[in-house]
């Protein structure tokens, strides 16, 4: 009981912390530097805790020649999706950044365990998991689609029509990126596995995930020119505490799923993460934590995510 719980509550850190680096963007102006600050913070957490448990947060240069060159691009995907949510969540919202990298994920590790790549555990496409996918869509649909045509009823027939053309058009480009990264999210958890795996340490794995990630947008922004001016630091300076907890909340998203895979399987871990994102989104959404614009969760979105739960469900498990 006590992983349940350790699932679900790294779950219901991922939307906090997207809505606390969405408001870290909003002083520094920029997803690239908020991500760095993110990844910055995140990596120096992670090394204080590797030198607390370990004493040492090097591994054997051997790894560097014999393995792969792909395992190293973990925090490199990282990077894209951290600053994907904090593009989307302005566009989307919480419930909506969650979903549609969801989906993402959900694509991604069908094509995974199908092939096996990245030394996964193979897992044949079945009709179970056919299944499970179509329900995810259906919840999809139902928390994204659907509750916007329902609310597009209080308006006339002709403006909700021009709005929700105009809704379709705006926001379809931003799903799709949130799909995307969701993709790469799905990625990284199955290399950061098989990283985990290999130098037998998961604390030190999501170290080198943080460390790979921070190096990446340090260049980014060199090469971007964005500099760190005195009105931001004084800006920063302003700012209420939590500000900077975003990235010791994604060190700790990686850490954990890293830890509990092992212990429960990558289907459960998947599935009891899944729905401590949701229930975080849920109240991110309901009550604007941290600067969150409010928007009160429907009926027809609860529905929706119930369905998607249910997909995932049948995709991990059959």
């Amino acid at each position: 009981m006590p992983l349940f719980i350790l699932g679900l509550v790294i779950g219901f850190g991922l939307p906090i912390q997207t809505a606390v680096n969405s408001k870290l963007r909003s002083v520094l102006g920029s997803a690239f530097n908020s991500s760095l600050v993110s990844f910055g913070v995140g990596t120096l957490f992670l090394i204080a805790v590797t030198l607390v448990t370990t004493h040492s947060p090097t591994i054997s240069g051997s790894f560097f020649s014999t393995e792969p060159w792909w395992i190293w691009i973990g925090g490199a995907l990282g990077v894209i999706y951290l600053t994907g949510n904090i593009v989307l969540f302005p566009k989307l919202g919480s419930v909506q950044t969650v979903i549609m990298p969801i989906l993402g994920q959900i694509v991604m590790s069908m094509l995974i365990d199908n092939f096996g790549w990245f030394y996964s555990k193979q897992h044949d496409f079945t009709w179970f998991r056919g299944v499970g996918a179509l329900l995810v869509l259906a919840g999809v649909f139902l928390s994204v689609s659907l509750t916007q045509l329902v609310l597009k009823q209080k308006n006339s027939p002709k403006e909700a029509t021009s709005q929700n053309n105009e809704s379709n058009y705006i926001r379809l480009p931003w799903q799709f990126l949130g799909f995307v990264t969701g993709m790469l999210s799905a990625l990284q958890t199955a290399i950061n596995g098989h990283l985990g795996k290999v130098i037998n340490s998961s604390l030190k794995a999501a170290l080198i995930s943080f460390l790979v990630g921070f190096v990446t947008l340090l260049i980014i922004v060199l090469i971007n020119h964005y500099a760190h001016k005195a009105k931001q630091a004084i800006q920063l300076s302003q700012q209420p505490w939590w500000i900077w907890v975003g990235g010791i909340i994604g060190a700790l998203f990686v850490l954990g799923n890293v830890y509990l895979v092992p212990l429960l399987g990558t289907g459960l871990v998947v599935v009891i993460v899944l729905v401590g994102q949701i229930a975080g989104s849920l109240f991110v959404d309901q009550f604007g934590w941290f600067g969150a614009k409010k928007n009160p969760i429907s009926v027809i979105q609860l529905l929706g995510l119930f369905f998607m739960v249910g997909g995932v469900m049948l995709i991990k498990f059959f």
